[in-house]
């Protein structure tokens, strides 16, 4: 789900093809037992599985689990939102004491990284079982789940394709065809338009923890490591820097610290355009209905004419904790609500949750025009973009990077300083704070 304060994410099983025993297991650097396989056997799906998530993520699968337990007379699927603020620290406690975690843990996609660096015995090994599904999930979400040797740790839940949603009449107001935006100097350019025709600002940046930077990192192929090296000051990530000078040079953005605060900016309608991911359509239906008519989405705005014109942001996955006693129920759940189209199509509809499965991508409900935008093909545009998502390279030293990038991302836009000068800067302190190289 998303990655801020709102950080919000087979039907018919019937037995597995495999058998997955749970067992006690610790965290921390002791080896932790995988699931036993046993080829033929039928897995006993009983008992209770506690899960920890939050917010929408949480509401999705509290409406799951009533069905589940149906299908499977015995089971019951207890469901804990632990609130987004206080879930790492408490999943993190668990991991690092080996004890205190439930069977099944939401963790974001870089956090999921994060952990595999840190605790890499401290998640069931799914490879075995998950590979009938690898084809059939978003590859780069895919990566998120497994290690650097491909060993499947957790399995994909949602994704959050990037594009550029903007308000239309703000746009007609300008006088600014949505089609003339093929690039980011074109962005720039409209912007400027807008600002003078309307005096509105162009997009929303938090100074105090903004994705769109790596984003647009993303949409070049990369991420803040490239073969274990930092990789903050490459041409590319230069090249993404000097668009965000450029925006803010030019007046075009309205600093808002905080998941409220941009929320409130874009519905009072301070800016006309929100480069983000799929999931910020929930937020808009849930807390602008009002607007209904007024907005539209379309690609990203590419660096060179015919380049990428999307990336990710957000997502989250579903791992099975090595303290599980129940992995087997753990696993059939997680089949249940992650690998079906059914579910995960209810999971967009009903809490705005953007399927990590491609086959749910061709739901007639994600192709189908939306009232909320007019009639647009919303949803169709964002599952087409799925596909073109560059899977990067991620690192237990993610949120370090990300923390120093953020600074960087200031001293720029806000300090006036020279975007290669600051990323080298960055990129040195990466290395410093990491014990990494920097990519030469």
């Amino acid at each position: 789900m998303r990655t801020s304060r709102r950080s919000a994410l087979l039907a018919g099983f019937a037995a597995l093809a495999v058998a997955a025993t749970g067992g006690c297991a610790t965290g921390g650097g002791k080896k932790a037992p995988a699931p036993t396989i046993s080829s033929g056997a039928q897995a006993q799906v009983s008992g209770t599985v506690t899960i920890w998530s939050w917010d929408v993520a949480a509401k999705a699968l509290k409406r799951l689990a009533p069905e589940f337990e149906a299908k499977h007379p015995g089971t019951k699927i207890d469901v804990v939102d632990i609130g987004y603020d206080n879930a790492y620290d408490k999943i993190t406690v668990g991991l690092k004491s080996g004890s205190g975690l439930p069977d099944i843990l939401q963790v974001e996609g870089p956090k999921m990284q994060s952990y595999i660096g840190t605790f890499p015995n401290g998640f069931y090994d799914l490879s075995t079982l998950a590979a009938q599904y690898k084809s059939q999930f978003n590859a780069a979400a895919w990566r998120t789940g497994s290690d650097d040797k491909g060993k499947v740790l957790a399995l994909p839940w949602d994704i959050g394709p990037c594009g550029l949603f903007y308000r239309t009449d703000i746009f007609q107001q300008a006088g600014v065809d949505p089609a003339s935006i093929k690039t980011w100097d074109d962005y720039v350019a409209a912007g400027v338009q807008i600002k003078e025709k309307t005096g509105k600002k162009l997009l929303v940046v938090d100074p105090t923890g903004d994705s769109t930077f790596g984003m647009m990192l993303q949409q070049e192929g990369q991420g803040y490591f490239k073969d274990g090296k930092v990789a903050v000051n490459t041409p590319e990530a230069v090249k993404a820097m000097t668009v965000m000078k450029q925006l803010s040079d030019k007046g075009l953005v309205d600093y808002e610290k905080g998941w409220d605060a941009l929320v409130a900016a874009t519905k009072d309608g301070k800016v006309a355009t929100t480069p983000t991911a799929a999931w910020w359509s929930g937020t808009l239906t849930d807390e602008m209905k009002e607007l209904q008519g007024k907005f539209s989405a379309m690609p990203l705005p590419a660096f060179t004419p015919g380049g990428i014109r999307t990336a990710n942001n957000g997502g989250s996955l579903l791992s099975i904790s090595a303290q599980s006693k129940n992995s087997a129920t753990a696993w059939a759940f997680m089949q249940f609500a992650l690998a079906d189209s059914a579910n995960q199509v209810s999971m967009l509809k009903n809490e705005g949750i953007f399927p990590a499965f491609d086959p749910a991508l061709s739901d007639p409900y994600v192709t189908a025009p939306q009232d909320y935008y007019g009639g647009q093909t919303v949803f169709k545009t964002f599952a087409d973009l799925a596909k073109d998502i560059q899977p990067v390279e991620y690192t237990g030293d993610y949120s370090k990077a990300g923390d120093l990038i953020n600074d960087a991302t200031t001293g720029v836009m806000q300090g006036g300083k020279d975007p290669k000068a600051a990323l080298d800067s960055a990129a040195q302190q990466i290395a410093s704070a990491t014990g990494r190289q920097t990519v030469s």
